[in-house]
């Protein structure tokens, strides 16, 4: 088996601890893992002046300082934003681009623009209620639509660990010509048990995958937060999916 190097990327409201259980079975696999944390999601981070363009700056920069190459670098969820901005920067360093439930977005677009309307409405007003422009999910969508295969007691401990996300980092856009330009080789790794979309236009599959050409499309168990609930099956689909 070849050893790869990860770069795993936490969504909206997480930070690298959320990879701990993934990384725990990618290194015992012989493979090498970082799991940073982005700009606004530390402890005692000051969220209300972190820009998209920052998170993405960081991570380009995250790889560049290590000197990581043949970089397997995964996003997921709102961190295909990130990942996606990052890439054209990075791209003679990484061998596969690889989005778990994550956006993909094009240039000009937004997270809330390829939500469902009305989860956009609730970030709004999560904002509005913010001091700090910032937004969490409500605890219930958190539990029915996240988290939906933990219990109680991990639902409410895993919640309380979550850091409030920056709202610009959720409703700026990105130039992504480069990055749709390069074209580089990816896959998309899709959850089975992912409620977090609901079904139609706004699921994440076919929706992103097909943004990928060419890219293959790999199933894992677990919801949205399966680095926490089915990490193995989650690193098995990772290895499947570095490649291609």
């Amino acid at each position: 088996m070849t050893s790869r190097t990860f770069v795993l990327v936490h969504g909206a409201c997480d930070a690298g601890w959320t990879w701990r259980p993934v990384a725990l079975h990618l290194r015992a696999r012989g493979h090498t893992v970082h799991t940073p944390t982005l700009p606004g999601l530390n402890t005692g981070d000051q969220p209300a002046n972190v820009h998209l363009a920052d998170t993405v700056d960081y991570l380009a920069g995250y790889v560049e300082r290590a000197d990581l190459r043949q970089v397997v670098l995964v996003g997921h969820s709102w961190s295909g934003f990130p990942v996606s901005g990052a890439a054209a920067r990075l791209a003679t360093r990484i061998s596969r681009l690889v989005y778990w439930n994550a956006f993909v977005p094009h240039s000009g677009e937004t997270m809330i623009d390829l939500c469902p309307p009305q989860l956009g409405d609730v970030f709004r007003a999560s904002v509005a209620a913010s001091s700090d422009n910032s937004v969490k999910f409500p605890f219930e969508v958190f539990c029915t639509a996240l988290m939906q295969d933990a219990t109680a007691e991990t639902q409410k401990t895993i919640y309380s660990l979550l850091e409030r996300q920056p709202f610009h980092t959720i409703s700026e856009p990105l130039d992504l010509t480069e990055w749709e330009r390069l074209q580089l080789p990816s896959s998309y790794v899709l959850g089975t048990d992912d409620i977090s979309m609901p079904p139609g236009e706004f699921a994440w599959a076919p929706r992103f995958p097909q943004r990928l050409p060419g890219a293959p499309l790999i199933y894992t168990a677990g919801s949205h937060l399966a680095q926490l609930t089915q990490p193995e099956s989650l690193a098995e689909a990772l290895i499947r999916a570095a490649e291609g």
